[in-house]
């Protein structure tokens, strides 16, 4: 069989065995149908439906790489008002704030991330800019909005009227306590294959609505909301970013497919590393990720989770059917 095919073989059966163990553990089951779509190269795939982001992105591969593309795709959410969980209108922290996470990775391995960045619309644009202008990965709170400003982006209010609304309703009632904020969706996280196969991938979000002022998510965080391997894949993460940040999720799904698991089966292990060791039943977390070939997996701990993908075909959105199902 060969060296490679004795550890590909080795693989399977330890994550089999690994599944087995979390199921046993924590009393729940796999429920999966789809998700695992051949598509060829060029492509773009973001969380959520978001057709809107992936038609900028798909523009932007036309001329242009994977960087511009997943950058293009996400400033697409980062102005759109009635995303209530990204930039411009995004809902604010409990001191009504609202602060931004971003970041890209190339195919190169080059990071740029900005949290706690406030009255700057595209974050995911600074955290290029800190990726490709500066010696650092990360720029945080006053530093950050610094840099943007003398980038040459402008500093604005991004609260708005119906997100303070929506804030003051909720200071009424609620404790200064960390509790979930229960959303529809939040992160975008958008990855794109080029025209010459190489790989990049963004994440932008406002983070937990009302979360506590400081807080900051798995989304900037390399190999927790985002990884890219030029050579293997690349993965991205929404959903409850501690659960995430705990196990560095991403970072995993691409390792995983480095050392011989498809797509799909990366993705669920992803998963069940989250629900073998915290308390998962209220909340939610969905992994999409891609390998080389255009190979797309995905898996969530809640049913409910869609992503949207772009190829020449055209644009689909995907029901997600892979999920845990309690018992």
């Amino acid at each position: 069989m060969g060296r490679k095919g004795n550890r590909r073989k080795f693989f399977k059966q330890s994550l089999k065995s690994s599944l087995w163990l979390a199921a046993g553990t924590t009393a729940v089951s796999s429920c999966k149908a789809t998700p695992n779509i051949q598509a060829q190269y060029p492509m773009v795939i973001s969380t959520w439906d978001n057709a809107k982001a992936n038609e900028a992105a798909w523009k932007a591969l036309s001329d242009g790489t994977a960087l511009d593309a997943v950058e293009a795709g996400a400033r697409v959410p980062e102005a759109d008002p009635k995303d209530m969980s990204v930039g411009y209108g995004g809902r604010p922290d409990r001191d009504g704030h609202v602060t931004l996470d971003a970041c890209v990775m190339d195919h190169l391995g080059n990071y740029g991330a900005v949290t706690y960045l406030k009255n700057i619309m595209h974050p995911v644009s600074v955290a290029r800019r800190v990726m490709e202008e500066t010696p650092h990965v990360m720029l945080s709170g006053e530093g950050a909005l610094q840099f943007a400003v003398d980038q040459g982006f402008k500093s604005q209010n991004l609260l708005t009227e119906e997100a303070k609304k929506e804030w003051e309703e909720w200071k009424v009632t609620s404790k200064y306590e960390p509790k979930i904020n229960i959303e529809l969706h939040d992160t975008i996280g958008i990855m794109a294959i080029d025209h010459d196969q190489n790989i990049s991938g963004a994440c932008t979000t406002s983070g937990l609505g009302y979360k506590m002022a400081g807080r900051v998510g798995d989304s900037p965080v390399v190999g927790a909301g985002l990884f890219v391997d030029n050579e293997v894949g690349a993965a991205t993460a929404t959903g409850m970013g501690e659960l995430v940040l705990k196990t560095l999720g991403s970072f995993l799904i691409v390792e995983l497919m480095r050392q011989g698991a498809t797509v799909s089966e990366a993705c669920e292990e992803a998963v069940m590393r989250i629900i073998n060791k915290q308390d998962y039943k209220k909340l939610q977390v969905g992994f999409i990720a891609i390998d080389k070939q255009g190979q797309i997996g995905a898996y969530s701990i809640q049913p409910g989770f869609v992503y949207t993908v772009t190829t020449v075909s055209g644009t689909e959105l995907v029901k997600v059917n892979s999920y845990i199902k309690s018992e």
